[in-house]
């Protein structure tokens, strides 16, 4: 596919067959459309420069979109005044932003954006829908790019629904017979976030950090597929980065939690069926009152669709027992028996149906989260290859160490990619995941991958969030306006009070290399400026909120 530019105007054609371009027309071949964007200097046509094959479904081509380009409808921007450059600038940054997130996939002849069990009860009208009107809205990131083209339906053969998340597909070899394995994590763009900025629901029931993950398997024209999901706790509440390493969350006490958190799970019994709750938040500390608050308003609901149930994670395998996730695995198992799986025959005749979904979560739905749904998915496959004639009886998938490798290396990416989406780094606990125990090293790698969240979440993820709102259409940019939010003044405090901390603590160093005539002078200057520099950085912890990179395209209400 390619486009040509001709005087501003945009227009795309298949490579093939090419007639009658203009000189002055330029032409460039990209692998598809995301949409169009409206910034500051006006409209912008966002492609797919590069992509890279991940596998086949269904022998349909699943591809990784690996570059993109952001092409101006508009040959200058010397229009514009100075800060409307440097906002259009900006805004820029924040779609390539976006863009630079690992995780974008697409399929120009298959819908990513369904489960095989959503699209095996689908009618022949939604059959005919082209890829774009078909698509499940909360998996489409570039639903909002797609405003105008979906409109005009000559355009729907240009672009397709992308999904953001995780795609992994594999040939496995177990007992001489060759099968594929995939796994599809999709990541919801309905409150969409980062870490610490976006926390439990909105008005509509939306969760935050909502991510559907199905694990597909392929053997002589039969097919088995399982489905589970994760999400923030869905009640209001909230967690803003304040300085300190593990800010106290905060339960609203001002709104009915009862109105949102019975739309998000009336709309998860209708997609899904039944649910069972793995809640696996700490039950002590901080924690403990979101737990509590949870189960409270599950037995609010009265709903005998769904079951909640509370495991303390790191109790439960504290001290490196993590043998006791078994527990867990043990305690839900009729559940999981009882909900099955969906499953169609080599000749084409669905045999069974998922009837429910296990729905886990932790604080940031990513790292304890992950390590269960690992287990889940596990305990499915071994039935589902058993099933199809894979694994012999008495067989466990456990034993068979190259697929065994294959299935850990592949959920602890998943887990990875989660989490950078999310949190911003690599996920904590995958040495668990991918070797089945806990390692002295997976412990360093943990607390380093902490750290480097922790700096992200106060210093970054404030202009993340806003890229994320910009490119979802949350927030979008008015021509008119002569002022953007980003343009927000910072108080005094912002810029005098850490330089005040630098000089003092900088004072202390010279002191200690320049000692003074008595040890006495040199011990009062050392007092006066620590004293400086500790009673400075008190001042900036306490005002923590007001030093954090916080984001500015979005009222602070929709954050909370």
């Amino acid at each position: 596919m390619g486009y040509c530019d001709l005087n501003g105007a945009l227009m795309f054609f298949p490579l093939e067959g090419i007639k009658d371009i203009p000189p002055s027309g330029v032409t460039r071949p990209i692998c598809g459309i995301m949409g169009t964007i409206r910034l500051v200097a006006g409209m912008y046509l966002i492609v797919i420069t590069r992509k890279r094959k991940v596998g086949d479904l269904f022998g349909h081509t699943v591809w990784k979109a690996l570059e993109f380009d952001v092409i101006s409808y508009k040959k200058t921007i010397l229009h514009l005044t100075d800060i409307q450059m440097q906002d259009n600038k900006t805004f820029l940054s924040m779609i390539n932003n976006v863009l630079n997130t690992d995780g974008f996939y697409f399929c120009t002849d298959y819908d990513l954006s369904h489960t095989q069990q959503r699209l095996s009860n689908t009618s022949p009208d939604f059959q005919e829908m082209s890829l774009l009107e078909r698509a499940d809205q909360r998996f489409m990131w570039n639903g909002n790019l797609l405003r105008e083209i979906i409109a005009q339906p000559e355009l729907h053969k240009f672009a397709f629904p992308v999904i953001h998340g995780f795609i992994v597909m594999k040939p496995c070899c177990i007992n001489g017979k060759v099968f594929e394995w995939i796994l599809i994590s999709r990541r919801s763009c309905f409150r969409a976030g980062v870490r610490y900025y976006v926390r439990g629901i909105d008005s509509e029931g939306h969760a935050a950090n909502f991510v559907e993950t199905e694990q597909i398997v392929q053997y002589n024209n039969s097919q088995a597929s399982f489905v589970q999901t994760r999400g923030s706790m869905p009640f209001f509440w909230s967690q803003r980065p304040n300085l300190r390493y593990k800010p106290k969350p905060q339960i609203s006490n001002d709104t009915n939690h009862m109105d949102g958190f019975k739309r998000h799970f009336e709309s998860q019994v209708l997609i899904y069926g039944k649910q069972v709750i793995l809640n696996l938040v700490n039950q002590k500390g901080s924690e403990l009152p979101l737990e509590q608050a949870f189960a409270k308003m599950v037995n609010g609901m009265e709903n005998g669709l769904i079951k909640y149930i509370a495991f303390d994670f790191h109790k439960e395998c504290s001290k490196m027992r993590w043998h006791r996730l078994q527990i867990l695995v043990d305690a839900v198992s009729d559940m999981q028996e009882e909900f099955g799986y969906f499953m169609v025959s080599s000749d084409g005749k669905v045999t069974s149906e998922q009837s429910g979904t296990f729905r886990s979560n932790c604080m940031d739905c990513l790292d304890r989260t992950n390590v269960i749904q690992s287990l889940l998915a596990r305990r499915s496959l071994q039935s589902q290859l058993q099933r199809m004639g894979v694994l012999h009886v008495g067989q466990k998938i456990e034993e068979q160490a190259d697929f065994e490798k294959i299935y850990k290396n592949a959920w602890a990416d998943n887990a990875n990619a989660c989490a950078k989406q999310y949190a911003g780094t690599g996920a904590l606990k995958t040495d668990f995941t991918r070797t089945g125990k806990r390692t002295h090293w997976g412990l360093v790698m943990d607390g380093w991958n902490s750290m480097i969240r922790y700096y992200k979440n106060n210093f970054s993820d404030g202009f993340r969030q806003d890229s994320i709102d910009l490119f979802l259409g949350n927030y979008t940019v008015d021509e008119t306006e002569s002022l953007t939010p980003l343009h927000v003044q910072k108080d005094y405090k912002f810029l005098l009070l850490p330089v005040i901390m630098v000089v003092a603590f900088s004072m202390c160093i010279i002191c200690l290399l320049m000692a003074g005539d008595t040890w006495t002078e040199t011990l009062a200057y050392l007092l006066f400026w620590g004293m400086a520099s500790a009673l400075t950085a008190a001042v900036i912890v306490v005002n923590g909120r007001e030093f954090v990179d916080a984001p500015k395209l979005v009222q602070k209400e929709k954050m909370d």
